[in-house]
């Protein structure tokens, strides 16, 4: 379960030997946008190193493009998985698979037709999560960038998730580095919308973001009370004494939060 995702664009060698030590649970070398045309062989040459001693995520370029191509054959044979940017439908799921057979994919769901065919892209074999690309989605809907316009978008890649039974998809990246604030509100309304993870451009975000995807005290307060009342009345639904009504899916959301807290600590 893994709550923070951290960007490092693969031809800053600086930054390559610094984001591993930055204390994020999972880490994604970038090899697509933030790596300028002119420095994209660079990048490959200077990831494929760092993946000799260290696990990490690859975001390559577009599927079904020469630069994924090259990017794949750099890199595939020792990437922890790949995430493959703008995916709009299984064939550019497909595209990669089938070069990389076995190797764990995120899709980054970019555009409308990608949220369209997302529960297609999410039942591809090798599909580990889905993940929101928000700024190029609002780009290709034409809204601002709040968070109201994207909220179909987030339901529909959680459902997508769910009905493939793949792990929650992964929120978008948030761009404003110095508004810890809005980071945790987006990250929050985020999860309460069934994602677990979220991806981040910089160091100082994930604080903000593992404590937003980890259980609260008053969530496992509740979780403790509910299991042991439950536990109590030998599997039989019940009231508690604040009145909430605790039945069977209750009791096991209980268990699920108990549990995320055991992982992560």
């Amino acid at each position: 379960m893994e709550r923070s995702y951290l960007f490092a664009p693969g031809h800053n060698e600086k930054l390559l030997s610094r984001v591993f030590d930055a204390g994020a649970d999972a880490v994604v070398l970038d090899l697509e946008d933030a790596v300028p045309p002119n420095c994209k062989s660079a990048a490959r040459t200077n990831v494929a190193a760092v993946l000799a001693d260290r696990p990490a995520w690859v975001r390559i370029n577009a599927a079904g493009t020469e630069p994924a191509r090259a990017d794949l054959a750099a890199v595939a044979a020792v990437a922890r998985g790949i995430r493959i940017p703008k995916v709009e439908s299984v064939e550019d799921v497909r595209w990669v698979a089938d070069q990389v057979p076995g190797t764990p994919l995120i899709c980054a769901i970019e555009s409308a037709k990608g949220v369209a065919n997302a529960i297609t892209i999410a039942a591809e074999p090798t599909v580990a999560h889905l993940a929101l690309g928000g700024i190029d989605l609002q780009k290709d809907l034409g809204t601002d960038n709040g968070d109201t316009a994207l909220h179909y978008a987030r339901s529909h890649l959680v459902i997508a998730s769910r009905a493939a039974g793949i792990e929650p998809p992964i929120d978008s990246v948030y761009p404003h580095l110095d508004d810890t604030d809005g980071l945790r509100r987006q990250a929050r309304a985020s999860r309460s919308l069934g994602f677990f993870g979220k991806s981040a451009i910089h160091p100082s975000q994930l604080p903000a973001i593992h404590a937003e995807f980890s259980p609260r005290e008053d969530e496992l307060r509740w979780a403790r009370e509910v299991v042991e009342a439950f536990d109590r009345a030998g599997g039989a639904a019940l009231r508690l004494p604040s009145g909430e009504f605790v039945d069977l899916p209750v009791a096991e959301r209980a268990r699920s939060i108990l549990r995320l807290a055991e992982v992560l600590s």
